[in-house]
């Protein structure tokens, strides 16, 4: 998208939602490349490049998208390729493999069954079937796969940005710290404390001043959580920040996030 407009209401908003979606096709088939650094590490945006190139030189880039998303979370098993709609999910797929994936699936309809996974009766084609994904409730990550991080259209037709408006229009402050005491919802660092509790007594606090700081250096071994969401769907990560200020009386918020992390930098600072 070219300079995104000021929008001064919930209207305006989801018209500005209305075109986006009408300018999708939502059947149109999308290549979806998990381009997280573990898959990048494995060639995963070389893969990308396979498919643009590729899809042109077929003359099917007109019917088919090729998207650059954030992490699919199987990393063991990138780069991972899922096929949208339908979701057909591909594995540890490399640049010399795009040519057979373009014309069995998206050319025939038919699957090149040694890229999906094994599974033990048999080769599994949706990603929702593969046991590592199917046995979680995604709620972070889940919707990585259908969004650029660099794209504020696909957060939004995702829709991204309903729940900030819905505070801002519906809730007092107040209400809103209530609305998410009431969720159960909880830190997702090692002790998992109370949301709600955290910004009632912020907003309580003295002082006319407060700030809201998005905690993502993530100093535990192993972790990538944080990371992974500022990665692949930032503004995800900018929307609760807004919702938080809203919350507690804050006009100025911080991500506060380690020089290791240069992707998730980039892409927060696109957004």
């Amino acid at each position: 998208m070219s300079k995104l407009p000021r929008l001064e209401s919930t209207t305006a908003l989801e018209e500005l939602r209305t075109s986006i979606a009408a300018l999708r096709n939502p059947e149109r088939t999308v290549v979806s490349v998990c381009a997280g650094p573990g898959c990048i590490a494995f060639k995963g945006l070389e893969v990308a490049r396979a498919f643009e190139k590729e899809l042109v030189a077929r003359g099917l880039s007109e019917k088919v998208g090729v998207s650059r998303t954030g992490c699919h979370g199987f990393c063991e098993r990138g780069p991972s390729v899922v096929v949208l709609p339908r979701e057909t999910c591909y594995q540890k797929v490399t640049p010399d493999d795009v040519a057979e994936i373009v014309e069995t699936t998206l050319v025939n309809g038919g699957l090149v069954e040694r890229l999906l996974y094994q599974g033990e009766d048999g080769p599994i084609e949706l990603e929702s079937e593969i046991p590592f994904y199917k046995n979680q409730q995604r709620v972070v990550f889940g919707g990585n796969k259908m969004i650029d991080p660099l794209s504020f259209a696909d957060y939004l037709l995702q829709g991204g940005y309903k729940a900030l408006a819905k505070a801002l229009t519906t809730f007092e402050p107040s209400q809103v710290i209530d609305e998410v005491s009431d969720s159960g919802l909880r830190g997702r660092g090692g002790a998992g404390f109370s949301t709600g509790r955290k910004w009632k007594a912020t907003a309580n606090g003295p002082g006319d001043v407060r700030y809201v700081i998005v905690n993502a250096d993530e100093g535990d071994p192993g972790a990538f959580m944080d990371r992974g969401i500022l990665e692949g769907n930032p503004h995800s990560v900018i929307e609760g920040l807004m919702i938080a200020g809203y919350a507690i009386g804050s006009t100025e918020g911080y991500i506060y996030v380690r020089q290791e992390y240069p992707l998730a930098i980039e892409h927060v600072l696109h957004s």
